[in-house]
């Protein structure tokens, strides 16, 4: 079961996009930002979808706004994954924070983790919409009228302060379709932005885990009594090189491969001096 996945196994190397389209296909919603997930009712829900029936739906908060709602919600979550045993601790402080990488993070472990129990396949018997009456509004449905200025304007393209009807709410003025096409420019651009912040995030997160690997073996090469066998004066050298044009590789077979010669001559030599002693040995 992907209860236990390491921090570099595939799961959390599946897009934003993949996880948003893999939500709303499941749960009929319209999320169109990793954070809109954060109060922690959709991953009730998808535990619901994969274990139906298991997650106290009436409970859970779809309109939860703070972060007090927020955590009852991911205390019901919690409780699920007790009565599972499923052995995945919640940071809860900092998914309520809305930042888009740790939900990310946690909705990337949610998918491997459903994927792992359903072979990826929905639930057809599943109605996530009739379920989801069973605890706060439809927040997200699709086709619902009661949807968030925040994914008016990214779904619709319409910026935010505009009605269809009305023009600009008033004290607000913008130059006709030049506002709107502004409008809509700065908001592509933003979720440019989120998502190149997401990429660095990741990237960074990869660069500290191989860089720890790293760090390890190091510790290891300079532990008293094994710092000067072969092996670890050849990982040196590869640890320690300066020069990136040189291969650090070739250098550290070269010294074991000298190493094992001379070994091999010592052996001869050895073997070559007892000779005669065993032939005068009445």
């Amino acid at each position: 079961m992907a209860s236990n996945i390491g921090i570099m196994d595939s799961a959390y190397f599946v897009g934003r996009n993949e996880i948003l389209t893999w939500i709303n296909n499941r749960l009929q919603l319209n999320l169109s930002r990793i954070e809109e997930a954060a109060s922690g009712a959709v991953q009730c829900q998808m535990m619901d979808m994969t274990y139906p029936g298991v997650v106290p739906m009436h409970k859970v908060n779809f309109d939860a706004k703070t972060e007090y709602d927020m955590i009852q919600n991911y205390k019901i979550l919690q409780e699920v994954f007790n009565k599972l045993k499923i052995e995945k601790p919640l940071e809860v402080n900092r998914l309520v924070k809305g930042r888009p990488l740790d939900n990310l993070e946690f909705l990337q472990w949610l998918k491997r983790y459903c994927d792992s129990v359903n072979g990826g396949i929905m639930n057809e018997n599943y109605n996530p919409v009739e379920r989801r009456c069973k605890g706060g509004k439809e927040r997200y449905a699709k086709g619902s009228q009661k949807i968030p200025k925040s994914l008016q304007a990214n779904n619709s393209g319409d910026p935010v302060g505009l009605s269809r009807t009305s023009g600009p709410k008033q004290g607000k003025t913008y130059a006709g379709a030049g506002g709107a096409n502004y409008e809509g420019e700065v908001l592509a651009l933003s979720k440019e932005i989120t998502d190149l912040k997401v990429s660095v995030d990741l990237l960074e997160k990869e660069r500290d885990f191989y860089f720890g690997k790293l760090r390890d073996i190091e510790i290891l090469c300079q532990t008293s009594g094994l710092e000067s066998i072969p092996m670890s004066v050849a990982i040196k050298k590869i640890l320690y090189a300066a020069d990136a044009k040189e291969s650090a590789l070739a250098k550290a077979q070269e010294y074991l491969l000298s190493v094992k010669e001379d070994e091999i001559e010592a052996g001869a030599g050895a073997g070559a001096g007892a000779g005669p002693e065993a032939e005068t040995d009445p």
